[in-house]
This record gives C-alpha cells, structure tokens and sequence, in this order.
C-alpha cells in the first residue's frame, strides 16, 4: 500500500475534487473556512463529537446505527452520494451496466482497518451477508440481489429484476462493506457471540475501511475512535474521535457551550440563541417532518377520520413557531433541498371528504431525540382538539417507540424522515415507507394505486423521467391521507470556533472526514 508521504498527497488531491460533493451554500463539502488544502498540519488533536441518536442496535450495520457509522466516518459503500444525488466512486472507481439486470462494478486499492485487503471476494461476501439480514437493510427493500467476484478487481451484482438505481442504493450506509472477520460467529470463549436465536451478529469495530475506526464502545453513552492511517481517501487531519451520545439537545448544546465538546449535532431551534453565530451551521437538509396516520387500525382506518385530521393540521405555524423559521412549510414528501422537486406543490384529487369529529380518542406518540418534535407534536395535540379528536400525546427516545410504531401501537406518529438517507432513489423511499411490502412504513398504507405508481416510478431508467415518475407516487402517497407533510427541516449544527471542515451533507450520511479537524 502506499506510504504515509504519498497518502498525504492523494489526500491534498482528493480534497479538491470532493469540493461538489455535497449542496452547501459555497458549493464545498466542508464549513466555511475549512482551510481542508495545503498548509494545514498533519497529526491533529482527536476531536470530541456529541451525537443525538445513541446506537440502537450495537452498531449494527443494517438498522439505524448504519448511518450514525456512515457520519463518524467509520463504514463506507461502494458509491456515495454527490450534490446533485447522483451515484459516484467510494470504494468502486467504476462501474457499467452489462445487462438489465447486471452490473460490473471495479474495485479501487484500499483495505480493510484489520489490514487485509478489499478484494472482490470480500465485497461480495458483505453484500451477501447484508441480503441475508433480518430484516434486510432498507436500501434492499423490493430488491433481491446476488453479488459475485470476477476477477483481480472486479464484482458482478445482478438483481432479480432490472433496477435503474442499483448504483444508488449501493451508496446506502446499510449496504457498507466490512472484512470477513466482521461476520464470523462468535463462541463462548469471547471471541464473540451471537444473539438469542443464533443469528450471527454483525462487528463494524476495526473491520471498516473509513478513515476511522471503532475501538471502544461504554454501552449507549460514549464512543472511542482511532484515525485509521491507512485509508484509501489520505490520511486523516484529527487523530481521533471521542464520541457522547448525549440525546438531550439542550444538554448537547451546553456541551458545547462550556467546551466539553467541540462538535455538536442537531442543535434545537430553541437553544440556536444561545450561540455565537459563528457557531452555527445551517444545513438545508432533504429532511422532512410529517404526521403519519394509522391507516390500518383505529380511528385513521376510516378515509373521512383521516381527512378531518389533515383539515386540521397548521403545518405554516409550525414553520414559524416551532421552528423559528429554520424550516420550511411542508408541501409533499420530498423538500427544496433536492433540486428535481423544489417548487413542487403537489395537489392531490379525489380524497374523501373529512367527516366531523367528536371526542374521538388517538394516542399520538413521537420522540425527544430531535428536539422540535415533542413541540410539534404538543402544537398538533392542540389543533387536532380543536377539531374535535381527544389527543393523548406519549413522548419516548427513538429506541424505544419505533419497535411499537411499526408496529401500529399508535394511532398517529410525528417523526423526522430524511428521504434520501437509505439509498439516494426516491422510488426506493417511497417503496420502503408507503407500499403494502414496505420496511418503514409508519402510516400502515397498503393502496393499490401507490404500489402501481411505485412500481411504474421504479422501471424508469433516466434520471429525469424517474424523478418525474417519483413525483407522481408521490400524489398518489398523499391521495390516501396516510401521511401529512408539515415541515422541511434545515438542521443547524453547533461547530467549535477552533474546528475546520465539517461535512454539511444535506443527505445527513456524513458529518465527520479526513478534513475535519481543530
């Protein structure tokens, strides 16, 4: 592999083509005045990072601690995601569409952080692993896939049937490729373990190929990382990361305030006042607030119930009131950070009319991990009165309400999607909320005309025509009233006077790189 001379080099290079990646205001990846160029010091100090989601799930890759691995710079794919959100090299530096259904992707020279080599054999091997979760990723939602070596360099991925977006929803921080070792059963003798039913358990620590590494975890409430010096990308500027997993956002935001961290994400609205301005980062994100309704069970199983709640719903005061105006009115699914669908006002026709309503009784239940929502969901307990439901509001950590709101335990849901995050491809995202067979659908919709809109969205190739297609799934989505937009959000991060070169990633994959440093 190369040496540390020429790693830095290759790192001074790659920086400046990195400058599109992501659709920051300066047209650069990294905060202003990042300085991430020449002249900036090798061997930093470790950066200490508060983070608002604690892992879930022992830092397995195939749920939601994929992305929090994908932020701390820890897992990578073999695409990513670029400004635009179209699929460019990561650990492939290319690939070509054989067939409808096949794909030939070649590797890059890079290792694994346990020294072995990213080999055909490995990335196919990981990818087939992640076709045997349970459940799959969500970027596999819909799709079954088998993925081959071929060659030095080389993997063949071929789907069952023909998907457009492959190389999109190979970007997907659940789709990361990690070392053999990372899926070896584990025995009684410590080496490792498996879970109550024999299901192996997947270990990201030391087995990643990201510019850094996982080393030590205290349970749900510290992380430790260690610069992993022989990265494909240039060897990173901080030596390390000390992370807290702290869910409070006031208790993240004085953590930064009085210096115990330098990093802060996810900042609420309400504590933005009580820093400097220089340390804010607002970050237009393809984030998007919404009220789900209960489409199964309950009061929101009746078409006209559901209407009378949309009725209801002020999302424009949430804008301004809750948000202070670090968001936007919600007007569909998919917000103004993504350039295909902004200016979009979708109006659907044909919905129910909105029954009246009295006393009717619904559980709304949301989260405190992301400050806002517990505050949205007050103001929504309030309209929703108003028009005659009795609301009962119930407020968890994230870890512990989405097991029972998948599971329609509620009668309504006020969550945070960012829609881009599992694969990049709206139809995917559409799929996986909003279809009879969908992964994460909160709303419980099960509608004949969605799926066909999903699945017309999905067999178009051209990027154009599927975003256009995706617009159109998208009335049909909003046609059953299972889902109510209220806000697109912008997430402010607070950023440390000294720190340099965050990752403003409107897509939320990535916070932390080989730039960011103090």
């Amino acid at each position: 592999m190369h040496s540390v001379r020429r790693r830095w080099a290759a790192a001074l290079l790659l920086l400046p083509l990195l400058a599109g990646c992501f659709a920051t205001r300066d047209g650069s990846p990294y905060d202003a005045g990042a300085g991430a160029g020449a002249g900036a010091g090798m061997g930093g100090g470790r950066l200490r990072v508060a983070m608002a989601f604690p892992p879930a799930e022992r830092f397995s890759p195939y749920g939601a601690d994929a992305t929090l691995l994908s932020r701390l710079g820890v897992t990578e794919g073999l695409t990513r995601l670029d400004g635009n959100g179209g699929a460019v090299p990561a650990l492939a530096e290319s690939w070509t569409r054989q067939s409808a259904r096949g794909w030939l992707f070649t590797l890059r020279e890079a290792r694994f952080q346990d020294g072995t080599e990213v080999t055909p054999a490995a990335v196919a091997g990981a990818l087939t692993h992640a076709t045997r979760a349970d459940p799959p990723p969500a970027a596999l939602t819909g799709v079954t896939l088998t993925a081959e070596a071929v060659g030095e360099r080389r993997v063949r991925v071929t789907t069952r049937s023909a998907d457009s977006a492959l190389p999109l929803r190979l970007s997907s921080p659940g789709l990361a490729i990690l070392a053999p070792k990372a899926y070896r059963a584990k025995d009684s003798t410590g080496r490792g373990e498996t879970t109550a039913d024999g299901k192996v358990t997947v270990d990201p620590a030391g087995t990643a190929t990201g510019p850094f590494t996982l080393a030590r975890t205290t349970g749900a409430t510290r992380a430790t990382l260690h610069r992993f010096d022989d990265y494909w990308g240039g060897l990173a500027h901080a030596s390390g990361l000390d992370v807290r997993f702290i869910a409070d956002g006031t208790a993240r935001t004085n953590a930064l305030r009085s210096g115990e961290v330098d990093m802060a994400e996810a900042v609420p609205v309400s504590q933005a006042a009580t820093l400097d301005k220089a340390t804010l980062r607002e970050v237009p994100t393809a984030r998007t607030t919404a009220l789900f309704l209960n489409t199964r069970s309950g009061p929101f199983a009746d078409p006209a119930v559901r209407a009378a709640a949309r009725e209801a719903v002020d999302a424009s005061a949430l804008a301004e009131d809750v948000y202070e105006g670090h968001a936007d009115t919600g007007r569909g699914l998919f917000g103004p950070a993504l350039t295909w669908a902004a200016g979009e006002r979708p109006r659907p026709s044909g919905r129910p009319a909105a029954t009246r309503v009295r006393n009717t009784s619904i559980t709304l239940a949301t989260y405190d991990n992301r400050p806002e929502l517990p505050e949205v969901a007050q103001v929504l307990q309030q309209q929703l009165r108003r028009a005659g439901f009795g609301v009962k509001l119930e407020v968890r950590e994230y870890s512990r309400l989405e097991g029972d709101a998948l599971a329609g335990k509620f009668d309504a849901v006020v969550a945070a999607r960012n829609t881009m995050l599992d694969t990049g491809d709206p139809v995917s995202y559409l799929a996986d909320d909003f279809t009879c067979d969908g992964g994460y659908n909160l709303a419980r919709v099960c509608d004949k005309a969605v799926d066909r809109a999903v699945a017309e969205a999905g067999s178009r190739a051209d990027d154009a025509a599927r975003h256009r297609a995706a617009l159109a799934a998208q009335t049909a989505v909003l046609r059953t009233d299972g889902v109510v937009p209220l806000v697109h959000q912008r997430i402010l991060h607070g950023v440390g006077a000294s720190v340099r070169g965050v990752i403003l990633d409107p897509y939320e994959r990535t916070l932390v790189g080989t730039g960011t440093r103090r």
